[in-house]
């Protein structure tokens, strides 16, 4: 959340964040946005009777603060197939794997223990299933011996910071549209970009 902000923060970048909404009061992320002057919301999910009743509150506070494109950041709940549908296109996370190989938790370990070489991040538009949805930003980073879960982890990281802004400057400026199930990039001047594929020294 913190690169989306500092993103939408430069000169000239075609979104905005009108709001930070978590449903845990500790999210660190509601620090960093009321540090970035950005309002804040908390919708306990523990105060709901189900998750339909909490995706609605949800629903209702978006629709309140006018939100266009919601951007998911270290939100761990699944979210109901009405909620997803409703924000068909218009909802997007990142992921640290190359999907739609490992998908769900332990990704970075999961990747070591298969042995691959390559694994990284993706940023995608929501579905109802589990890390599914339209590809709109891949980046690469290889595997090296002497990676652990955490070390790939935090260089993996490091490129979700990349490739999110990135991911929603395409998507602001109108240059991303899905058919098929899949994104189209506009192949506008930098847009060849949306796959990243770091040096084997990163």
């Amino acid at each position: 959340m913190q690169a989306l902000i500092d993103a939408c923060a430069t000169t000239g970048f075609p979104a905005k964040i009108v709001c930070v909404i978590a449903n845990r009061t500790d999210a660190k992320g509601l620090q960093r946005a009321a540090e970035a002057g950005i309002d804040t919301d908390i919708i306990n999910h523990r105060d709901f009777a189900d998750r339909q009743a909490f995706d609605a509150a949800l629903d209702a506070r978006l629709n309140d603060a006018n939100v266009e494109l919601v951007c998911m950041a270290g939100f761990m709940r699944i979210l109901t197939t009405w909620f997803v549908e409703r924000w068909h296109d218009r909802l997007i996370n990142i992921h640290p794997s190359l999907l739609p190989a490992y998908k769900g938790l332990n990704t970075h370990q999961r990747a070591l223990d298969d042995g691959i070489r390559i694994t990284g991040c993706s940023v995608h538009f929501v579905r109802p299933d589990m890390d599914t949805g339209p590809v709109i930003a891949q980046a690469a980073v290889p595997i090296l011996d002497s990676d652990t879960a955490d070390i790939l982890a935090t260089r993996i990281l490091a490129q979700e910071h990349v490739i999110y802004p990135m991911a929603l400057r395409l998507i602001a400026e109108g240059r991303i549209r899905v058919e098929n199930n899949r994104t189209v990039i506009d192949m506008q001047a930098g847009a060849e970009k949306a796959l990243v594929s770091p040096s084997p020294d990163l």
